[in-house]
């Protein structure tokens, strides 16, 4: 489905007023042209369903040519979160299937953000579906941006110690977990075991703050 009852133009004006961070204009960047002709003409709001927002901005490029840039992003303000966790002086890795690469990754758990939840809540949420963790003390590891061509969704990272890893959420398509020294697991992305970027950057950010053995 597209836009707002069947409106992308009109479900676009809504997206503005409701998150107008994304609509920013900065200095010699790439502006986002906001008059109803320009919109119309680009698309606007071009697919939304429960997970993907696609949008079409119209758009002037600092060399003066104007155009359309495509963005991807969450349907919620709400940042979506991923953790990694901590058990005793390891660290646990999960066996998903992701439909996008049609492979399995070795992985951390995350998730997309809850309406509502702050992002404490959504990790620990996340860990107690994904691998039936609860959380005795979490670490904020700060924000990523995963791919800026692309989305403008921040993703928050956290480090999580837990007590244990109890069920897997095999319905969506985990089927095992691996509890392993740090340096181990980075011998996993130095090999290309690891390709999961969330996971690099997880862990990248726990072994510069010193969370690390």
């Amino acid at each position: 489905m597209s836009g707002e009852n069947g409106d992308p133009v009109r479900r676009y004006d809504l997206l503005r007023g409701e998150r107008p961070e994304l609509f920013r204009n900065e200095p010699g960047g790439i502006e986002i042209l906001t008059d109803p002709a320009s919109v119309e003409a680009a698309g606007g709001v071009v697919y939304e369903d429960p997970y993907v927002l696609l949008v079409r901005d119209a758009v002037r490029f600092p060399d003066g040519r104007a155009g359309t840039y495509i963005r991807w992003m969450s349907p919620t303000a709400a940042p979506a979160c991923a953790i990694l966790p901590l058990l005793g002086d390891r660290m646990v890795l999960i066996e998903h299937y992701r439909h996008a690469t049609r492979s399995w990754h070795w992985e951390i758990p995350r998730g997309f953000g809850t309406t509502g939840h702050t992002g404490e809540a959504n990790a620990a949420k996340e860990l107690a579906e994904e691998i039936g963790a609860r959380v005795q003390e979490l670490l904020p590891l700060g924000s990523l941006h995963p791919d800026s061509g692309l989305t403008c969704d921040r993703v928050l990272l956290f480090a999580a110690r837990i007590d244990s890893v109890g069920g897997l959420e095999a319905a969506e398509g985990i089927r095992g977990a691996l509890t392993l020294p740090f340096a181990e697991a980075e011998a996993m992305i130095a090999d290309g075991r690891i390709t999961d970027g969330f996971t690099i950057a997880a862990m990248t950010r726990a072994r510069l703050a010193g969370l690390t053995t």
